[in-house]
């Protein structure tokens, strides 16, 4: 190799060593959040659902599937359903001033809720969201980067979540709606909490993602309180 070939080689090594550590995504203003708790066994649902497809092409919000698990008894256990996203729900109610948890319910930024199969109403609280003032964000690939702040009051939860992008259609064979086949998008697969900001800058590892999973994080007032900021590769 000669002496522009070893050159060009350097150049190229050092390129490829840069792009590797730079991070994926850095945000200094968070998404809005739209969160929709859905079943497949809930009759009201499959209009949400359409509405969650609608707005999640939004550049401006981050759209999130949770498929809750206490309408499985009727007779068609919910194929994204887990015990932890009814949870989440749950721990939202009482400071949205719910009764109780019900399908299909939109929740913006924590803080505001709506009907999930009313557009207009989503779209009005959309409209009506204020940015978020929490910590900075910086995704690698294995790792979250927050940034520090002076301004907080209380601690925060990180949360790790991992969803598919993607379009998918499930054909439900008994319950409500039996017969149909729905489609979903942004289903969360995996919500796991990797623990506490508490103003500081701060870095946590993240583990391996599934082969088509996106990710976000999520830095959340605890029990069910206002996502602070958040951020998606």
């Amino acid at each position: 190799m000669n002496q522009r070939g070893k050159i060009a080689a350097t150049i190229a090594s050092t390129l490829a060593a840069v792009t590797t550590t730079m991070p994926v995504f850095a945000a200094d203003r968070s998404p809005t959040v739209v969160e929709l708790f859905t079943s497949q066994g809930c009759s009201s649902c499959p209009p949400a659902n359409a509405n969650l497809i609608k707005i999640s092409s939004r550049p401006d919000v981050l759209a999130l599937s949770f498929s809750v698990t206490y309408w499985d008894y009727l007779g068609w256990k919910d194929t994204y359903g887990k015990p932890e996203y009814t949870q989440r729900q749950v721990d939202y109610e009482p400071a949205l001033r719910q009764a109780g948890p019900f399908t299909p319910q939109m929740v913006v930024n924590g803080t505001t809720t709506t009907v999930g199969n009313r557009l207009s109403d989503v779209e009005a609280l959309l409209s009506q969201a204020r940015p978020a003032k929490g910590p900075s964000l910086a995704l690698d690939h294995d790792r979250i980067e927050i940034g520090g702040t002076s301004n907080v009051a209380n601690a925060a939860d990180v949360w790790l979540v991992r969803y598919d992008p993607r379009i998918e259609s499930v054909p439900v064979a008994r319950g409500e709606n039996e017969g149909n086949t729905l489609p979903h998008t942004h289903v969360v697969h995996r919500l796991d909490r990797l623990g506490i900001w508490n103003g500081s800058k701060a870095s946590f590892p993240l583990p391996l993602s599934e082969s088509g999973l996106k990710t976000a994080i999520l830095v959340q007032a605890p029990n069910g309180g206002p996502i602070l900021s958040a951020i998606t590769d």
